[in-house]
């Protein structure tokens, strides 16, 4: 499995952000502005949430089965790669979401005057927190799940993740 690029998902954050703030440009110019939802920075921060619990969750079984504890629970190799790829697929989504509230957020930055889109400009902001929170949370559920470099070979490259 491939580790997840810090440069992919910034690239996918801008790419989305610009097209954002450009369609809502477009958009203000032929009428109403669609509002930001305020479930948006929620339900990112419960993925947020979830890939943190599951991280910490397996990282302390690997740790408990690495020090060879007698009541250790096992780890499944599937299960720790299903959450690894459920984890690049929500940092990839998250950053896509974020890049998108990020540009219509810039474009309300010009109209903070009224109320309305001062607070869905407020509610981007929180949505591009959130979705930076779901893109962490999944580099740190990927690094818990990396596995170790095997010395036994030559070492060159980097450790496969699960």
């Amino acid at each position: 499995m491939k580790e997840l690029r810090i440069r992919v998902l910034a690239g996918v954050f801008v790419v989305a952000g610009v097209l954002s703030w450009a369609g809502a440009r477009l958009w203000n110019s032929v009428g109403t502005l669609p509002s930001v939802p305020l479930a948006a920075p929620i339900v990112l921060a419960l993925i947020t949430v979830v890939l943190l619990a599951t991280a910490l969750s397996l990282r302390a079984r690997l740790k408990a089965q690495r020090e060879r504890q007698p009541d250790a629970k096992g780890v499944d190799p599937m299960m720790a790669a299903r959450a690894v790829v459920f984890g690049q697929a929500s940092a990839l989504v998250a950053a896509l979401v974020a890049g998108m509230y990020g540009g219509t957020g810039v474009f309300l930055l010009e109209s903070l005057d009224n109320p309305a889109r001062r607070d869905q400009a407020i509610s981007a902001g929180f949505s591009v927190l959130a979705g930076i929170g779901v893109i962490a949370a999944a580099i740190f559920l990927e690094r818990v799940c990396k596995l170790p470099e095997d010395d036994e070979h030559d070492g060159a490259g980097a450790a496969p993740t699960v």
